[in-house]
C-alpha cells in the first residue's frame, strides 16, 4: 500500500523530512536524498545530520513538530497519524511493504514525489538484476523465522521476512495474514522446520540459541541467527538478504542430500 497525503506544498529541493519509519531510512538514502533528511528515529544510523526524534512507536511530537518538516514519511498511523501530519502542514507518506514488489513500487512512488525518478528508475533495475542470481532448488526447505523469544513471538505472512524465505527458494510455514504471530514454543516445535532462523537486536536482544531450549530437546533443524536492523526492515537490503538465505538453503540441499 503507497499512501501520501497532501499538506503544504513544496518542491523536492527544498524538502524537509522527518523519517519516522527505519525500513524507509535505507531506500531514501540510495535515492540520494540524505540532505533532504532533517529528523530520524533512533535506530537509523544514517543521515549524521539528522536530528533524533525519538522511537518509530513513540516519536516526540515537540522535536518533529520543530523541525518544520514539510514531508513526514511513517510506517504506520498507528505511531503517527496523518492528521498530526496536516496538523504540521506537512505531507504523510506511509511507507509499508511486506514483499519485494511492494518495496519496488514504493522506491518508485518516493522517487516521483522526491523528483528523482531516474535514480528511482536504475535502483529497481539494479535490485532486479540482484534477483537472477537466485539460483533454483530442487527440494525447498521448511522455514520459519522468531522475531522475539519472550513473549514468543514468530513473522507472519505480512512481514518481509515470509516474503524474502519465499523468493530465496524456502516455504515459510507461518501462514496468517499478520507482521508478527504469537505462538507457543510447543506449536512452532510441531512444525518441524527444517531451518530455524531467529534474529537479535532491539525486539530480541539476548536470546537462548533455540537448540538449547527445552521445548526444542532432541530437534535437528538447522539454526540460522541474523542481525535484527540489516535483515528484517523491508528496504534493498531485502534483496541481498534473499541471495544470502538461497545460499544457505543451497548448503542445506547438498547436506540433506536430497
Amino acid at each position: 500500500m503507497v499512501l501520501l497525503l497532501a499538506g503544504a506544498s513544496s518542491s523536492a529541493s527544498t524538502e524537509r523530512i522527518v523519517v519516522l519509519s527505519p525500513a524507509a531510512a535505507d531506500v531514501l538514502h540510495a535515492l540520494g536524498a540524505d540532505k533532504l533528511v532533517v529528523g530520524k528515529t533512533r535506530n537509523v544510523k544514517l543521515f549524521p545530520k539528522a536530528v533524533f526524534v525519538g522511537s518509530h512507536i513513540r516519536p516526540n511530537v515537540e522535536i518533529v513538530a520543530s523541525l518544520r518538516p514539510t514531508l513526514i514519511v511513517a510506517s504506520s498511523e498507528r505511531f503517527f497519524s496523518k492528521e498530526l501530519a496536516e496538523r504540521f502542514g506537512a505531507k504523510f507518506y506511509l511507507y509499508d511493504p511486506y514483499t519485494l514488489e511492494g518495496i519496488l513500487r514504493h522506491i518508485e512512488s518516493l522517487g516521483k514525489l522526491l523528483k528523482r525518478e531516474k535514480e528511482a528508475r536504475l535502483l529497481v533495475e539494479r535490485l532486479k538484476r540482484k534477483l537472477k542470481h537466485i539460483r533454483p532448488l530442487r527440494v525447498r526447505p521448511r522455514v520459519v523465522y522468531e522475531v522475539m523469544q519472550n513473549p514468543y513471538l514468530l513473522a507472519g505472512s505480512r512481514n518481509i521476512v515470509a516474503d524474502i524465505v519465499e523468493k530465496a527458494g524456502g516455504v515459510y510455514l507461518i501462514r496468517q495474514n499478520r507482521k508478527f504471530v504469537r505462538l507457543s514454543c510447543e506449536r512452532a516445535r510441531l512444525l518441524r522446520p527444517d531451518i530455524y532462523i531467529y534474529q537479535v537486536g532491539p525486539m530480541n536482544r539476548n536470546p537462548v540459541y533455540p537448540l538449547k531450549r527445552p521445548c526444542f530437546k532432541g530437534m535437528d533443524f538447522e539454526v540460522l541467527k541474523v542481525d535484527e536492523l540489516s535483515f528484517a526492515r523491508a528496504n534493498t537490503k531485502s534483496f541481498d538478504n534473499v541471495i544470502y538465505l538461497n545460499r544457505i538453503f543451497l548448503n542445506w540441499e547438498r547436506k540433506v542430500g536430497r
